[in-house]
């Protein structure tokens, strides 16, 4: 796949690899899911947490095989483009673009609302200023914007461990029980807004093309993602609920802060909002980074225009990919500002992403078999199947699941896809009259 990484440079190395995944999971959910599966689940939405890491698990097992085989920018468009059928790489991409658009306006619009806990700033302003510093961040290279990530990492992992350690010694452990409180099906209900929390651990595959020794780093950076994410999210969740208890975790509209505020007082909320400005602004440069490459891929293969895959001469990045992306970005602050709306307008996209590139997966061993053998991470064919049809179903059993929560997202995304269907036919029709 080289021809199709042409002109862009490889300056993300493996801390970058865990930078861009870990700060694109670890973002505004934790500080906003929480809450509401407490409502949901009670104690038991740490079962439900814990229930949630086993598709993600399965899907980052997929990406590391197919990251360390076939890496390319853009491959959540590559991938199922290559191995399946041209459509179905446009179809996912295409619905992404309304998911990306709306993750960048909930994570800035969570952003903005923690910072003006300190200082009272506009919001829509504000917003738009910190798109345009992402903007230039990604304009000027990967390796700058994924330099980023790396500062914001190690700040957010300090934050967090500082959390947890205030809280211990504050921890009620009869706040663990009953654990099934709400009863399995609370769990099960809590279950669609728990896999928020792991959404993104794959997301530096999408720079593929642009990774050092990629056939290594990427499953290794997959699996340094998962076990940190996993770590940050248990402590983190377990610690807000043996300090506040169920009835305050689900009642608090900034559940960290509370009991961060409530475990040490007036210091609990510099911390908290701190680790929210670090964690929330990773994930803000790391969707962006993300939206920009499958434009980019788009481009290159002509179900956009071909200007989409333009190279920076300069900083090689695909700077015609930025400039839409930022206009999309600032295009979205006229989206209605509900965070269970917008939540659940980029979780439909992104699982129907992983289902489409677990079938990649099992395509891919059926129609270029060599690229398995060339493949630094690469387990038994049997089991890459099987993982794979796992990963199917759980990521369309999760969608529907999701129904119970809100169902005017899908019909939001459903008018996008008939919208995306329309264009490709007539773009493909147009195409071949020349």
């Amino acid at each position: 796949m080289e021809t199709q990484n042409a002109g862009l440079r490889k300056g993300v190395s493996l801390l970058d690899i865990v930078s861009i995944g870990l700060g694109t999971a670890v973002g505004v959910s934790i500080f906003s899911v929480v809450a509401p599966t407490a409502a949901l689940a009670g104690p038991g939405m740490m079962i439900a947490m814990a229930a949630s890491t086993g598709p993600m698990i399965v899907f980052a097992i997929v990406y590391a095989f197919l990251g360390s085989a076939a890496p390319v920018s853009g491959a959540s468009y590559e991938w199922p483009r290559r191995f399946i059928h041209p459509f179905v790489g446009f179809f996912i991409s295409w619905l992404r673009i309304a998911g990306s658009t709306a993750a960048m306006v909930v994570l800035t619009m969570v952003l903005v609302s923690y910072l003006a806990m300190i200082v009272p700033i506009p919001l829509k302003p504000a917003m738009f200023v910190i798109f345009t510093i992402v903007f230039i961040a990604n304009l000027l290279g990967v390796s700058v914007a994924a330099k980023g990530q790396s500062v914001m990492l190690i700040i957010l992992l300090v934050t967090c461990a500082a959390f947890v350690a205030i809280c211990a010694p504050e921890v009620d452990f009869d706040n663990y029980t009953p654990v099934l409180s709400k009863g399995w099906p609370g769990v099960i209900a809590a279950l669609p807004l728990m896999i928020t929390l792991f959404l993104g651990i794959e997301s530096a595959t999408e720079v593929g093309g642009e990774i050092r020794n990629p056939g290594r780093n990427i499953p290794l950076g997959i699996l340094i993602c998962v076990v940190l994410t996993a770590i940050v999210y248990f402590g983190v969740a377990a610690a807000a609920l043996g300090v506040l208890g169920e009835e305050r975790l689900a009642a608090s509209s900034a559940p960290l802060l509370d009991a961060a505020v409530a475990a040490a007082g007036g210091i609990g909320k510099p911390l908290i909002i701190a680790s929210a400005f670090v964690a929330i602004g990773s994930s803000i440069n790391a969707t962006f980074m993300v939206f920009t490459r499958f434009l980019y891929a788009m481009g290159r293969t002509g179900v956009l225009p071909g200007a989409f895959s333009s190279v920076h001469k300069k900083f090689h990045t695909p700077y015609v990919g930025c400039i839409v992306a930022y206009g999309m970005c600032c295009a979205g602050l006229l989206l209605p500002s509900n965070l269970v709306f917008l939540f659940l307008a980029v979780n439909i996209p992104t699982l129907l992403k992983y289902g489409a590139t677990s079938l990649a997966a099992i395509f891919m061993l059926r129609k270029e078999p060599a690229l398995y053998e060339q493949a630094s991470f690469r387990p038994g064919r049997r089991l890459i199947v099987v993982l794979a049809i796992v990963g199917i179903i759980c990521a369309f059993g999760i969608i529907w699941m999701g129904l119970s929560a809100d169902w005017r997202p899908y019909t939001v995304i459903a008018g996008w896809a008939a919208a995306g269907v329309v264009y490709y036919l007539v773009r493909r029709r147009k195409g071949q009259a020349k």
